[in-house]
């Protein structure tokens, strides 16, 4: 089984690579992920702070396929501020 040595935000390519044990490396372009799902500037926002800060929570929930649940979710605080 690979175990997961590192995950990082690389600000050069726009991308967030996961490098594992076993020598391979999987890597999630960010922009790609942004024109998909999100549609406004405050959900960019939101996924750009998961990006820079916690690259790990940003490539969990894209891998497991609930981005648009956390937009909703992120949207959702935003209208009740």
């Amino acid at each position: 089984m690979k175990k997961l040595l590192s995950c990082e935000f690389n600000i050069d390519t726009a991308c967030v690579e996961l490098k594992y044990s076993d020598g391979s490396m999987l890597t999630i372009n960010c922009d790609a992920v942004e024109d998909k799902y999100a549609k406004t500037i405050r959900q960019r926002s939101a996924l750009d702070y998961l990006v820079y800060n916690v690259p790990l929570e940003y490539a969990e929930l894209v891998l497991c396929g609930d981005v648009e649940g956390y937009l909703k979710i992120a949207s959702e605080l935003d209208h009740n501020e």
